[in-house]
C-alpha cells in the first residue's frame, strides 16, 4: 500500500512578522494566502512562491523566532538571469551566478531573518 507525503508547508522563524511579509511579498513576489489571528495572540501568515505546491510560514506563535534560521530552501527556476534581475530590482541582494557544471546554476539571497534560498536553475 502506498502512502502519499506530500510537503506542502515549512515553517520559517521571523522576529518580525510585518517586515516578513513584506519582503516576501513585495520584493520576493510571494502570494499571501492567510493572515489570521485565531486568539491567543497568535498570528499566522502563510505565503507561497508564484507556481508552488508547497508554501511558507511566518507567524507569532509559529516557531521560536529566536530559533536558527532555515538554510537553503530551494526555489526551483526555469531562467536565473531573469529571476535574479527582478529581485534585485526588487531591492534583494541576490549572489552573482554560479555554474555548477551539468547544466546546473544557483544564486543565493537571504530573508531579513537569516533564513536563505537557493535560486535553481537546471537545463533539460
Amino acid at each position: 500500500m502506498r502512502v502519499d507525503m506530500r510537503l506542502e508547508l515549512v515553517p520559517l522563524p521571523s522576529t518580525d512578522v510585518d517586515r516578513s511579509k513584506a519582503f516576501y511579498v513585495d520584493q520576493v513576489g510571494f502570494h499571501l494566502d492567510h493572515d489570521v489571528e485565531p486568539g491567543n495572540g497568535m498570528r499566522v501568515e502563510q505565503l507561497t512562491p508564484p507556481g508552488s505546491t508547497c508554501s511558507i510560514v511566518i507567524g507569532v506563535g509559529i516557531s521560536d523566532p529566536h530559533a536558527a534560521p532555515v538554510l537553503n530552501l530551494h526555489l526551483v527556476v526555469d531562467d536565473l538571469g531573469v529571476v535574479r534581475g527582478t529581485l534585485i530590482g526588487n531591492g534583494i541582494d541576490v549572489s552573482e551566478i554560479q555554474d555548477m557544471g551539468g547544466g546546473i546554476r544557483y544564486a543565493y539571497f537571504s530573508d531579513p531573518d537569516g533564513n536563505s534560498w537557493a535560486l535553481q536553475e537546471i537545463s533539460r
